[in-house]
């Protein structure tokens, strides 16, 4: 499917993935490891509010994404091989159906990964595992960037100390990568909901996460 396209200019908060919406399928098989690099696309307006392929309603502002082989309900880093952006995102559709692209991310996805201009992106896929719906006491943290660079990662926790309390850099580890998210540590859901909505204002693309 190609869902690549302009986009007006949008709410800033409506760029905030809230903690994966809808339900997901279990895993009809185990996810396959290693590492898939190639081209990404994105979609957005024209699909909002249509099903998905694993009967979701699409909602842009969630951090999915569509690939023709992976079960619905996997997690998968997306790395952004243009400039060492990533973004995880959550399988619940089928695409893209073009020659040469491995994946096509919802507009949330791909404003995290800096490919809303360009409309494509090479990119590295990397399985996680499948989704798990948030605990009830789980930490929440308002995620402003993930980068395969460490020093990239502190720059960015430099500049957000100076006007943010609790900025992190945590190491991700994967099979193939190691990967550096600079991340604001929040009380709750609602101070992350607050920090989140005054980074968006400031022109960060964030997501809300929980550990």
């Amino acid at each position: 499917m190609t869902r690549t396209g302009s986009v007006k200019a949008w709410a800033a908060l409506a760029a905030l993935a809230m903690l994966g919406a809808g339900g997901c399928s279990k895993l009809s098989y185990p996810p396959r490891p290693g590492a898939e690099v190639g081209i990404a696309s994105w979609y957005g307006p024209d699909f909002h509010g249509r099903p998905t392929s694993n009967r979701e309603i699409f909602d842009m502002n969630d951090m999915t994404a569509a690939h023709k082989t992976l079960p619905f309900g996997t997690r998968v880093m997306v790395t952004n091989l243009d400039n060492d952006l990533t973004a995880v995102v959550r399988i619940n559709d089928r695409g893209p159906f073009v020659r040469g692209r491995i994946i096509d991310v919802s507009y949330a996805a791909a404003r995290v990964l800096g490919m809303i201009g360009p409309g494509t992106a090479r990119v590295r896929l990397e399985v996680l595992g499948a989704y798990r719906e948030p605990e009830r006491d789980s930490r929440y943290f308002v995620q402003v960037g993930s980068f395969t660079i460490q020093e990239n990662a502190h720059a960015l926790k430099r500049r957000l100390d100076a006007g943010y309390h609790g900025v992190l850099v945590e190491t991700y580890k994967t099979p193939d990568t190691v990967y550096y998210r600079v991340r604001v540590k929040a009380g709750d859901r609602m101070e992350a909901l607050r920090i989140a909505g005054r980074l968006a204002g400031q022109g960060y693309p964030v997501i809300i996460v929980t550990d």
